[in-house]
């Protein structure tokens, strides 16, 4: 229980700080980050495709159109070129974002220590984490409700909020349905962290993220510390400033719920 109780901690830390630095939140002084823009920031900058809303509101009606499903071996082909596809998303950037100022460094043991992609090319990986093996509904949160009952219920309905949450608009767009936008922004975090539901189809990520949407995705979940004002204009340009924070939201539960399902199997494990 109390090693339960530790990890939900820690993996709340983690997805916190996704949360904070992915909102433009101001970081500790002296760390090398630039604040994306508040509210009242127009956000005529950035380099996306014009129309971004018109284009995803496009993709989800033709995928609502398509009458015949792709078989298991078609679906499980599309993971595994999208789970080799999340390596390329990354910035140009990266390396000198990723700079920390001396201030930090005697907080940390292993200043190189972080986020590895988990498909490298021409490397063997670990194997893929099928959700349908450790699913959250059925194993993760049984033992997070017999071990530490107080939480369990608390973050099972914390998951359900965001992954439902809408208020049925894209940009200047109402009364839409966003459920396909948003299963596929949280089943592409956890694929980044090699997480496979074998009934999702995942032609969808592709056809409804864009590059710079994906590229700010895995930077907010893996490297939030490199997160700066233009990889958040560059996203989603005729989007609210609600409308990424709700993103931000949907990132930090898929993320928390993919560290915490690793984590609650290799207890499971070890317990049995």
């Amino acid at each position: 229980a109390e090693l339960i109780q530790a990890l939900v901690l820690l993996t709340h830390f983690h997805a916190l700080s996704s949360f904070i630095l992915g909102c433009g939140i101001y970081p500790p002084e002296g760390l090398n980050i630039e604040r994306p823009p508040s509210p009242d920031v127009s956000l005529n900058q950035g380099s996306s495709t014009p129309q971004e809303a018109e284009r995803v509101l496009a993709e989800m009606k033709k995928l609502d159109e398509e009458e015949q499903e792709p078989s298991q071996e078609e679906m499980e082909t599309r993971f595994e070129r999208e789970k080799r596809a999340c390596v390329m998303v990354t910035s140009d950037d990266d390396i000198a974002q990723s700079k920390f100022s001396p201030g930090i460094f005697c907080f940390l043991d292993d200043p190189d220590f972080g986020y590895i992609d988990f498909s490298k090319r021409g490397e063997q990986g670990p194997p893929t984490f099928r959700a349908h093996d450790y699913t959250w509904n059925t194993h993760g949160y049984s033992l997070l409700h017999r071990l530490y009952p107080e939480v369990g219920q608390l973050l099972d309905d914390k998951f359900q909020v965001a992954y439902n949450l809408t208020y049925h608009t894209i940009a200047s767009h109402q009364g839409v349905d966003t459920f396909k936008l948003r299963r596929a922004i949280w089943n592409y975090i956890q694929c980044v962290y090699g997480i496979r539901y074998d009934d999702y189809d995942y032609g969808e990520v592709n056809q409804l993220l864009e590059r710079s949407l994906k590229l700010y995705m895995k930077t907010v979940t893996c490297h939030p510390e490199r997160v700066n004002r233009q990889l958040y204009n560059d996203f989603w340009r005729e989007f609210k400033h609600s409308e990424k924070v709700h993103l931000d939201l949907l990132l930090l539960e898929a993320r928390l719920q993919a560290a915490l399902l690793y984590g609650l199997r290799a207890i499971t494990r070890y317990m049995t």
